[in-house]
């Protein structure tokens, strides 16, 4: 069959090479090209129709066959599938009954280790409440005690501090009081000190001005006595000065 197909793929390249006609859809070919080609495909037909026709021939049987074979394979697959589930099912069952008397076995002695830890559970809470109630009791007892003897020297501190803050304002309070009359006192003698200072400042100025108008008499005195002396030299006679001096002694 191979060679026929290759002969035909020769015989169509022969043609779609060959050389046309002028004016027609005609072609030259090579005859003997051709023709052996074709006696090629003459040759190589019988055999592969017959062999084709062996394969139509057996098609049927084969087919029957070939559905019998597998009719018979669908029923040995289901008839192991129908083991299969079977043996399954019964393993499935023996496992979860197995499985079950094992969960019971399981939960009644979880059932009974749960009511012994809670037994144990509920005395170990009795003692545990009896001791803390015993402590509680305890710390209770010295507490009060303890708060007896913080409050009765909470008292005490508390008279010890009035007292002494009775006292601290009292001295505050003196203090306060001298502080006072300090100023009192010193305002007094900045007062008298300014006054003093008035008083000298007034008393110099009246002793300046005296000293001043004394000096400025006696200048006067002179310059009289200078006059009347610079006279009498001028006139030739002799001046007396006696009044003049005693005047200015005085």
């Amino acid at each position: 069959m191979y060679r026929v197909f290759e002969a035909l793929d020769e015989l169509v390249t022969i043609v779609e090479e060959a050389r046309g006609l002028p004016m027609t859809a005609s072609c030259v070919v090579p005859r003997g090209d051709v023709l052996e080609l074709l006696d090629d495909v003459r040759d190589a037909l019988p055999g592969e129709v017959d062999d084709a026709q062996d394969v139509l021939d057996h098609r049927d049987q084969m087919l029957a066959e070939a559905s019998d074979k597998a009719t018979t394979m669908v029923s040995d697959a289901q008839n192991e599938a129908e083991r299969t589930v079977t043996g399954a099912r019964n393993e499935a069952e023996a496992t979860v009954s197995g499985a079950r008397a094992e969960a019971d076995r399981l939960v009644h002695e979880a059932s009974a280790h749960a009511e012994s830890l809670v037994a144990r559970a509920r005395d170990e809470a009795a003692r545990i409440v009896a001791s803390a109630q015993e402590q509680h009791d305890s710390i209770m007892a010295r507490a009060h005690a303890d708060a007896e003897r913080s409050v009765a020297a909470g008292r005490a501190s508390y008279e010890a501090s009035v007292a002494d803050g009775k006292a601290e304002q009292a001295r505050l309070v003196s203090q306060t009081e001298v502080v006072q009359a300090a100023y009192a006192e010193s305002a007094r003698i900045l007062d008298g000190a300014h006054a003093d200072a008035d008083r000298m400042r007034n008393e110099c100025d009246t002793y300046v001005d005296s000293t001043l108008g004394n000096l400025e008499e006696t200048l006067t005195s002179t310059l009289r006595t200078v006059g009347r002396g610079r006279s009498a030299l001028r006139t030739g006679g002799v001046a007396d000065l006696r009044d003049e001096r005693i005047f200015a002694r005085s």
